[in-house]
């Protein structure tokens, strides 16, 4: 079956939001330990950067993109988040949003992906390294959660087409 992408939409919140309690309950995708609501989400992603992938007509994953400031100097840098369903995983769906997200982002302007992945999380730090990213540094001791310490990788890709 092949992958489809196209823009997100409010009516995606369901299975979009299914997806992200998922990520929440693998326990290395996100600090996040409730699913925010529409209205909360909505105001935190750059509307212009928004998609799903389709798998069989449904949505299995999506990525988004984040503002990292509201600074002026970094309107063109913002923080990429991708996740796809478990069920779904080793399907390069990860790598098919994340490579569309991409172009998105270079086509509304953006010089500056960044992306701050847990460190056991060997998957997405791979999968970011395959698409362009630099590993830039490693946070250590960043965030805890349920008790426990958890070390962020820290990466980024700087656009080659905006200089």
């Amino acid at each position: 079956m092949e992958i489809a992408v196209r823009p997100l939409l409010k009516s995606d919140w369901d299975a979009v939001s299914n997806i992200y309690r998922e990520g929440i309950g693998t326990g290395m995708a996100t600090f996040e330990t409730v699913c925010p609501d529409w209205k909360q989400w909505h105001k935190k992603y750059l509307t212009s950067c928004r998609i799903v992938a389709l798998y069989g007509g449904d949505v299995v994953g999506f990525g988004v993109l984040a503002p990292v400031s509201k600074r002026a100097v970094y309107k063109g840098v913002a923080e990429v988040s991708v996740y796809v369903s478990p069920e779904f995983w080793g399907k390069r769906i990860g790598e098919t949003v994340l490579r569309t997200l991409i172009e998105k982002s270079e086509s509304e302007g953006l010089w500056t992906l960044q992306a701050s992945i847990f460190s056991e999380n060997k998957a997405s730090i791979n999968l970011h390294v395959k698409c362009g990213f630099r590993i830039v540094g490693i946070r250590q001791k960043i965030g805890q959660l349920n008790g426990k310490w958890y070390d962020n990788h820290f990466l980024e890709r700087r656009s080659k087409l905006i200089h």
